[in-house]
């Protein structure tokens, strides 16, 4: 397997003044990539942790703990408005997952927490409370809410944390030490963001996507939510800008489609980790940055056409 060039994106880096961390590439399970602008360590991967959170519900719906087509008021009426509104009504836990839960604004969004949190400590009662004025299903819009609220329907049912959840059934096998996950003010894992993770670990989780849950022999996920995951399940296009081109792909269950047919968990700052599944190759990207497109075009432009076909 030959190994990628980096000058061009190394370049590319230094000529925009993009403010990179780590570059990991693999291809048919063999390193072609790698490149740390500091000693590699664990660090806040934001929302790339949605994708770990989708992973604990597609292990919690083999388990029969619920079910996508369950209706969430069946597991939260008691955090339910007084007469809560028909669109939440018709709430599915498949919704949670695609960003489509009928809202027209995002909560619990990063800062947002803080404050809120001075208001209330109870976060579940605070999302179930605010408006949704369009049916589930129609209308995408990035919302921390949903994957919040899938991260709790599974710790309720498990009765554990989401990290004590997915430590057997996940990072131990992937070979990843307990991480450090944020809490909401009542203790509940915030399954939207804040999960601190290594690139290297990172890669592993998205390696384990492209052998479509397999590793060592085992199926550890299976098939079948890997490709439910991975494929688009709500439409993007209509509600992201032209210039953020890679998220106007879809959006599967706490995935995002992208350029080249392939798929990622994507995280603020740019922090991101791409399957190809076509190419059989995993990239982790970590950048402190705002220009996420930035980043990502840079990869496409000088990594991606060097991958063996």
């Amino acid at each position: 397997m030959a190994k990628i060039d980096l000058t061009p994106f190394l370049e590319r880096v230094q000529r925009e003044n993009l403010n990179m961390e780590a570059i990991l590439v693999e291809q048919d399970g063999q390193e072609v990539a790698r490149h740390f602008w500091a000693p590699e360590h664990r660090r806040n991967q934001y929302s790339v942790s949605k994708s770990f959170t989708s992973a604990a519900v597609g292990f919690a719906v083999a388990e029969g703990l619920f079910a996508l087509e369950d209706l969430v008021l069946s597991h939260f009426a008691a955090d339910a408005p007084e007469n809560p509104p028909e669109n939440l009504q018709k709430l599915t836990v498949r919704d949670l997952l695609t960003m489509a839960p009928g809202q027209d604004a995002a909560y619990l969004m990063g800062g947002d927490r803080e404050k809120l949190a001075e208001r209330t400590d109870d976060f579940v009662r605070f999302c179930l409370a605010q408006p949704f004025p369009y049916a589930p299903g129609t209308h995408f819009k990035y919302n921390n809410m949903g994957p919040y609220l899938a991260g709790v329907l599974v710790q309720r049912k498990a009765g554990c944390s989401l990290v004590d959840y997915l430590m057997p059934r996940l990072f131990l096998p992937l070979g990843i030490a307990h991480p450090h996950w944020e809490t909401d003010p009542r203790g509940m894992t915030f399954g939207a963001g804040g999960l601190e993770i290594s690139p290297s670990e990172l890669l592993a989780f998205l390696r384990l996507y492209v052998n479509d849950g397999q590793l060592g022999g085992r199926q550890v996920l299976s098939r079948e939510w890997i490709r439910q995951s991975e494929a688009v399940q709500v439409e993007t296009a209509p509600f992201v800008a032209l210039e953020k081109t890679d998220n106007r792909f879809g959006y599967g269950f706490l995935f995002w489609r992208g350029q080249h047919n392939s798929f990622r968990a994507d995280g603020k700052y740019a922090k991101f980790a791409i399957a190809l599944r076509d190419l059989r190759t995993v990239a982790v990207l970590n950048a402190q940055d705002t220009r996420q497109q930035g980043v990502l075009d840079a990869f496409w432009d000088t990594v991606y056409p060097q991958l063996e076909r």
